[in-house]
């Protein structure tokens, strides 16, 4: 059993990646009554970044399951299940995106805006 790579540093670091870091940052978004533009994109970045990290991670374990003489991890990284694993990074990768998407389009309207009250200055 201590073959098993539920027992290795990589399986460790894929709990922590997958589940305690993207949580903890919605827990914090979602208590935040008030947070900065700059904060929103550092939290998406962070999402995108966790999620290659996670892939990094599932891969790796994949390959060392797929070489250990434990059947128990074979049955969850390197089999069909393990593509239910990889819809974890997809949906941080999403979200991710989504939040560097929202600031970059409200920072154009904000410029759009001040664009047309130059303009209309100009114009008076």
């Amino acid at each position: 059993m201590e073959n098993s790579v539920f027992f290795k540093f990589e399986f460790l670091g894929l709990i922590l990646v997958s589940l305690c870091l993207p949580m903890s940052i919605y827990g914090y978004l979602m208590l935040k009554t008030a947070i900065s533009r700059r904060t929103v994109l550092l939290f998406g970045v962070t999402l995108i970044v966790l999620a290659g990290i996670n892939v990094y991670l599932l891969q790796h374990l994949a390959f060392l399951s797929r070489h250990s003489p434990s059947l128990i991890d074979d049955r969850l990284f390197a089999s069909e299940v393990s593509l239910a694993l990889y819809l974890l990074p997809v949906l941080f990768a999403g979200i991710g995106t989504n939040m560097i998407s929202h600031i970059l389009i409200s920072h154009l309207q904000r410029a759009e805006h001040r664009f047309e009250e130059q303009s209309r200055q100009a114009k008076s």
